[in-house]
């Protein structure tokens, strides 16, 4: 099957993760990214730990082939090609890039690219119906009062207000592991990104995409009433368990932990009968939700007293069969190699661009999955530049002496 964008052409101008990410997800529905490096300067992905090579992932780099698997995981789907944008000529190239793209990505610090010559008003100039995202930290129109404007996942973390919503009262801001800010923004860009596409369409003209990381975080954020549930005597940060929808919460087991979400009499219901309590479905403490939230502790002692007893497999498949939402707590390494995610392409194994599958490494996958179209990766990520002659040649027209003069004058 055909995939869906894949008559959709892409100027990645991106670097990092938020960016690369973006670019990622519209390389996996089948759109043509051409990925453009500064030759002097690549994506920084290309050097996080920990790297792929001929003997396996290590911690360092111990050879000139190994691969980031950083930039395996983000890179894989784009056509790689160098551009030195601080170059005179540069210009000139990427105008004849933009005659044949329909989208262009960036996300860098605002007004970085206009400084370079590539902002959205050049490339609106070359092509009227080009679309352009940006995605920052703070957003294109933001007054940083003199400040960079730069920002990273655990910046936007900490000003987004979500590192003070997990853990308990009293205890240090609690980081999200995954980068949550870098992954989430990219998701509304490429959102923006199809309905700018579908209106530029019906109209005729392209537009300019804004994308906030801290705009997209603290949306995220404002969709539970922290603030209100606190001020009614709910604490803000409530550990493992979250009281107004007892019980619910991650509950202790023999040999790790448990996850159970009980919240509606049916749920709850069962429950109780899983944990060899059925009468506490007709106690006053707990016949009602709003009884079990006014004595979330006790309940919570009482479920603990239970899967305390018990394997958390065992515990999370007692409940499961009795239609109670419950499951093992699991680590990363477990989870990414689920079979049923696996099956269905939502993480994927990972292999070294020359040498292939040298080692046990997952990333990842495309979970959008179509009636009548395909998506996934299935292309190795490039090396720097290694697409110059399809792209400049066969797709812009470039003879093969332009292309080494370019390439002498560090152009490309």
């Amino acid at each position: 099957m055909t995939k869906p964008l894949e008559d959709i052409t892409v100027l990645d101008l991106t670097t990092a993760l938020a960016g690369p990410f973006a670019t990622l997800l519209l390389a996996g529905l089948g759109a043509k990214v051409i990925k453009i490096e500064n030759p002097l300067s690549p994506d920084t992905s290309r050097e996080n730990a920990p790297y792929l090579g001929a003997n396996g992932a290590t911690l360092v780099r111990q050879h000139p082939e190994d691969v980031s698997i950083s930039a395996i995981n983000r890179l894989r789907n784009k056509l790689g090609v160098t551009l030195n944008l601080k170059h005179p000529e540069a210009q000139g190239v990427f105008a004849d890039l933009l005659r044949r793209a329909d989208m262009v990505v960036e996300n860098f610090t605002p007004g970085t690219m206009d400084r370079l010559g590539a902002g959205y008003g050049f490339a609106h100039q070359v092509n009227p119906r080009i679309i352009y995202c940006s995605i920052s930290g703070f957003g294109a129109t933001h007054d940083n009062a003199g400040g960079t404007g730069k920002a990273m996942d655990t910046i936007i973390q900490a000003l987004s207000g979500v590192m003070l919503t997990s853990g308990n009262a009293g205890d240090p801001p609690v980081r999200v592991g995954v980068p949550f800010a870098d992954l989430s923004a990219p998701l509304f860009a490429v959102i923006g990104l199809l309905a700018a596409l579908h209106q530029a369409q019906r109209t005729g003209t392209g537009q300019h995409v804004d994308v906030s990381m801290l705009g997209v975080l603290t949306m995220m954020v404002a969709g539970e009433p922290f603030d209100i549930l606190e001020r009614c005597g709910v604490p803000q940060r409530t550990g493992q368990t979250v009281p107004r929808l007892a019980p619910f919460g991650v509950y202790q087991a023999i040999d790790g932990y448990v996850a159970i979400c009980a919240p509606t009499e049916a749920f709850a219901k069962n429950l109780f009968t899983v944990i060899g309590r059925p009468e506490l479905s007709s106690d006053p403490r707990f016949a009602t939700r709003n009884a079990r939230v006014q004595n979330v502790k006790l309940l919570d002692e009482i479920i603990e007293t239970f899967t305390r007893g018990l394997p958390a497999a065992e515990a999370a498949g007692r409940l499961e069969r009795s239609g109670v939402p419950a499951a093992e707590v699991r680590d990363a390494k477990a989870a990414v190699r689920d079979p049923s995610v696996l099956a269905r392409g939502e993480t994927v194994a990972l292999q070294h661009p020359v040498f292939g599958a040298v080692d046990d490494v997952n990333g990842m996958g495309m979970p959008i999955k179509f009636s009548a179209a395909s998506s996934g990766f299935d292309q190795p990520p490039p090396a720097l530049g290694e697409h110059n002659r399809q792209v400049y040649g066969d797709l812009l027209g470039y003879s093969e002496t332009r292309i080494a003069e370019l390439r002498e004058r560090r152009v490309i």
